[in-house]
């Protein structure tokens, strides 16, 4: 391995030559202590920038091993040090100055949920490697060592230094990380134990800064749970913890606009992630494979069992395998129900404001004047109770304008002032007083069939690789992966708008269906002989064994992943337009 005098001596060489010269970088130097890999060299100062990777031993890293020995614990460890070393960087970037990114030296900025990332693993013997950004100076395209030397010899080792090792204050926190992780495992184990499908413990802050940030609001109510619904979970570490337990089958939020329904249903769905210690929704647990939905005009639809909701529509297309390129809002809904149950989950999250309304429900004056043998759509009010008696589906229904779901409801929630009442016993006495009708059921009630063959249509780019690497044709086949921010992907020419995804909640997750897209097509599953259940399986067991390298473009983990869960990629794979 070559060594810190390898690497000063080599920038010096370069000096003031083009930019290209950085590429003789490449490779390992051990520093003393720590080991600074240059795995990949930009093209020229303005290009997307190097990646660099950092790797401290266990000796000089120096953490416990009950803080990894299971993977959630080394999850929160990993993000911690992530955390440290972003904010490390942060003050030194572009400390040294030149054209274009140089002087950049960044990895991954969490928010706050806790994700594994690409951006840092810590070994099962306890190392830890840390995977940044860094631009190579240059002065126009032109080398500048001396500015080169200074960042890989000294500026990032001292952030590896500052944010990697286990000080007595890194230990504390790294420790209440562990502590966090292992309370939030607790409360998911007993949500299945307790028949619950979500926990919100009493004192947590649900409402955000603004409609735009994830930050806690300042002087926000905190959650304080209704006595009827009042579970108290005695945690490993923080023991006995109060907080509102929501039940398997049907609950219903309700009340005035502006009271807080949504930010309730918001903290739920977005409840399948762990959070940081701080951001106040740190013990909103939900069951982990909880699908929020809604509706989607305009989203692709193809062969999929919408009957459930669908009939025969007028221009005689069949509802059992329905395709559009064009779906409108009631049979993009219909469609996202089956996906998620196709996906595995049993827990559907619904908001009214977000729903088509025809989906939703259809009230009596409408049923006397439109026959129900001319409509089509069975509202989602009368299949919500076979849904949850026959399939085992809980659905958390945000309502503020229709009363269609008090009949159906198990447990109804009003939030008043941002404080939830269980009102159950009062929306029951009150049905009976106005003599409300019940709610029907419509027939024939029947689960989707079994997930479809699809070809997903990613094409294949033929050109030469990296290094003039090619095929035996002569030719290599690639296939190009993007991702922007939020909003889709695109992967191999076709694409998916993945905006209304709202479980999204990083844009690395993101880039990881780029790359988990990309990797489905190069091992062969979206030819039209694999489910898409088989595909996701395939993709995420690749993961599990080879880690990140495994997914990635060049065969080389760089920062920039996060770890979506299987729902997104279903949501993907049946958004794409090929």
């Amino acid at each position: 391995m070559r060594t810190e005098r390898d690497l000063a001596e080599r920038l010096r060489a370069i000096d003031r030559r083009g930019y290209p010269a950085y590429k003789s970088l490449r490779g390992v130097y051990d520093l003393g202590g720590l080991e600074l890999s240059v795995d990949h060299v930009q093209g020229d100062p303005f290009a997307a920038p190097s990646q660099v990777s950092v790797m401290l031993p266990a000796a000089r890293a120096g953490f416990p091993g009950e803080l990894f020995d299971a993977p959630h614990r080394r999850v929160a460890l990993e993000d911690l040090l992530v955390r440290r070393f972003a904010r490390a960087a942060a003050r030194v970037s572009f400390a040294v100055g030149g054209s274009g990114k140089s002087g950049l030296i960044a990895t991954s900025r969490p928010g706050p949920e806790v994700l594994p990332r690409s951006a840092c693993s810590v070994g099962a013997d306890g190392s830890v490697t840390l995977r940044l950004e860094a631009g190579l100076p240059a002065h126009g395209r032109t080398v500048d060592g001396r500015a080169a030397a200074r960042m890989l010899l000294d500026l990032i080792p001292s952030c590896a230094e500052e944010a990697l090792v286990c000080t007595p204050r890194v230990g504390r926190e790294a420790r209440a990380a562990a502590d966090l992780a292992d309370d939030r495992r607790f409360v998911r184990e007993e949500l299945a134990r307790r028949g619950l499908v979500a926990f919100v413990a009493d004192g947590s802050v649900l409402p955000r800064e603004s409609g735009v940030s994830s930050r806690p609001m300042e002087g926000a109510r905190p959650f304080t749970s209704p006595e009827s619904m009042r579970v108290v979970l005695d945690l490993p570490h923080r023991g006995p913890t109060p907080g509102m337990g929501v039940r398997r089958g049907i609950t219903l939020i309700v009340g005035g606009g502006y009271h807080g329904k949504s930010t309730l249903l918001r903290a739920l769905q977005e409840g399948v992630y762990d959070h940081v210690a701080g951001d106040g929704r740190e013990l909103v647990v939900t069951d982990a494979a909880a699908v929020k939905l809604r509706a989607e005009d305009g989203r692709p639809v193809r062969e999929t069992d919408i009957s459930l909701f669908i009939g025969e529509l007028p221009d005689g297309r069949d509802t059992a395998r329905f395709t559009t390129a064009d779906a409108s809002g009631s049979t993009s809904q219909a469609a996202a129900v089956v996906e998620a149950l196709d996906a595995g989950s049993r827990v559907l999250l619904v908001d009214e404001d977000t729903s088509a309304t025809n989906f939703m429900v259809r009230d009596a004056l409408m049923e006397a004047v439109v026959s129900g043998g001319d409509e089509p759509i069975t509202p989602f009010v009368e299949r919500v109770r076979d849904l949850w008696e026959r399939a085992g589906v809980s659905c958390v229904i945000v309502a503020g304008s229709s009363g269609a779901f008090f009949s159906v409801a198990d447990t109804v929630v009003q939030m008043d002032r941002y404080e939830a009442r269980d009102i159950t016993d009062r929306v029951r006495a009150v049905c009976r007083e106005l003599g409300a009708p019940e709610t029907p059921r419509a027939p024939r009630f029947s689960e989707p069939g079994p997930g479809r063959r699809l070809t997903w249509g990613v094409a294949e780019r033929r050109g030469r690789g990296r290094g003039g690497r090619t095929a035996r044709d002569g030719r290599e086949q690639r296939v190009r992966a993007h991702s922007h921010g939020l909003d889709g992907v695109e992967v191999g020419g076709g694409s998916a708008d993945l905006r209304l995804v709202e479980q999204l909640v990083d844009p690395e997750q993101t880039a990881a269906l780029a790359q988990m897209m990309r990797t489905a097509a190069h091992l062969g599953l979206l030819d039209g002989s694999h489910t898409a259940a088989e595909a996701v399986r395939a993709v995420f067991g690749r993961l599990d064994e080879g880690g990140w390298e495994a997914v990635s473009e060049h065969g080389e983990a760089a920062c920039g992943l996060a770890l979506p869960r299987p729902q997104e990629l279903y949501a993907l794979l049946a958004r794409w337009r090929g």
